[in-house]
């Protein structure tokens, strides 16, 4: 066996955690997403400005910065996470801050006519925001959300910094012994650009199966 083909299978473990992080994460931004942005358009002024300050906070911090106070500083107030799940909670704040912002954006283009029939017809403010307005925000805001899914792909290397046993943390721990940077970190690379590349063209093909024909909500 090659030490490429050896280097591969010790890589196993690491691309299956891989894996498992940007798969947990993916979703629950989303989720996260939607909450802050319907909170930060249709909440009271107190809430919204509270969502504000936290979307703020988050897309102001760098990423390693939030690792590190969910996974070192929050055990300080009796708060403990693992190292996985400190990285997916990081993760997924993070993520969760910025892809609000587009969902937010794509709240505020849908026509208010839109919230008018919905009122006419009797639904209250929950359903209509759940209904109707929400799938619509997700359909504009998706091109967008599928670049932060991206991004949540090649981040997730840095959840070896809090001892995450990941792809990157195994090249790392590998290359210490073996010396042999090359043929390591340009396999672990082409790697992550293959998870990046599958996402793409999953999300491209996604985007296009919700596009409304005479719409441009997908390209």
């Amino acid at each position: 066996m090659s030490f490429l083909d050896e280097f591969l299978v010790s890589l196993l473990p690491g691309f299956f955690t891989t894996v498992e992080i940007v798969v947990l994460v993916i979703p629950l931004s989303i989720l996260l997403g939607m909450a802050l942005a319907a909170m930060r358009v249709y909440g009271n002024r107190l809430l919204s400005v509270a969502v504000a300050a936290f979307v703020g906070i988050f897309r102001g911090i760098s990423l390693v910065v939030t690792l590190f106070i969910i996974f070192f500083s929050l055990p300080e107030l009796g708060i403990y996470f693992n190292s996985f799940w400190s990285a997916v909670i990081a993760f997924t704040i993070v993520s969760g801050a910025y892809e609000s912002e587009y969902i937010r954006g794509a709240i505020q283009s849908v026509d208010i006519g839109q919230s008018l029939a919905a009122q006419a017809i009797g639904l209250s403010k929950a359903k209509e925001v759940i209904h109707i307005i929400l799938p619509q925000s997700l359909r504009r805001a998706l091109p967008s959300i599928s670049n932060e899914c991206i991004y949540v792909i090649l981040n997730s290397s840095l959840a070896a910094y809090i001892g995450v046993n990941e792809m990157f943390s195994i090249s790392k721990s590998i290359n210490s012994f073996e010396f042999q940077p090359i043929p390591i970190f340009l396999t672990t690379g082409l790697i992550y650009a293959a998870m990046g590349t599958f996402a793409t063209v999953s999300l491209k093909k996604f985007e296009h199966r919700l596009k409304i024909p005479g719409l441009d909500t997908a390209r």
